[in-house]
């Protein structure tokens, strides 16, 4: 089976339109303010109207409250929420139930007893996603172009699919799916000429350099 990838924190046509040219599976949209990567719920909605539905478009969410929720998931069509804080079980299941929509819970890795903590979110998630703790320093939860010891991941296994990201770009995630036995990836920063501002160029690069990954 091929390997497939997540292009994450689109916000302009030009890195939404290569992202779909090239092959990625899903795309994801952020609704993080204080993001680089942040669009407002008119934007999203201009931007989730070119995706096929073949293609998942996936809202990334910090600890949004229900109103927010309502308003990202109906103004993208959002086929998963990805969660990114802190939310407990109980708020994943609550918002899988209440709004209908599959589920993505990240788990933020910097060393392997961080790992456990995916066995609580298996039965309530419908994605897992394994992305480096942030640096001390860091304004936001992900996207700080950091990755963390693949090796934590090599010989692991969960009942859900997951997701590898983390300092993810071209030259090294044939090296990182390697390691980790990944069939899914998730890139944002390392496709970037800059925080926030998306490269068509490296958008290419990449999902062809997965495109050939088995």
């Amino acid at each position: 089976m091929a390997i497939a990838a997540k292009i994450c924190g689109l916000n302009d046509l030009a890195g939404l339109d290569a992202a779909l040219r090239y092959g990625t599976r899903m795309v994801g949209f952020n609704a993080y303010p204080p993001s680089p990567r942040y669009v407002s719920p008119d934007q999203l909605g201009a931007l989730a109207e070119r995706v096929p539905d073949h293609v998942e478009r996936v809202g990334v969410m910090v600890d949004p409250d229900d109103v927010t929720l309502e308003t990202w998931i109906r103004a993208g069509r959002l086929s998963i929420v990805q969660f990114h804080g802190q939310e407990t079980v109980a708020r994943i299941e609550a918002v899988r139930e209440r709004f209908g929509v599959k589920v993505m819970k990240v788990i933020r890795v910097a060393e392997a007893a961080d790992l456990d903590e995916a066995a609580a979110f298996e039965p309530v998630a419908d994605w897992l996603m394994f992305d480096t703790k942030p640096p001390r320093e860091a304004n936001r939860p992900g996207g700080n172009a950091v990755a963390f010891d693949w090796q934590l991941l090599s010989g692991r296994s969960w009942r859900r699919p997951w997701l590898l990201a983390g300092g993810l770009n071209a030259g090294n995630v044939k090296e990182a799916c390697a390691l980790t036995g990944a069939r899914f990836v998730d890139v944002s920063s390392g496709v970037e000429s800059k925080p926030g501002l998306k490269d068509p160029t490296m958008i290419r690069a990449f999902l062809e350099t997965v495109r050939d990954l088995v």
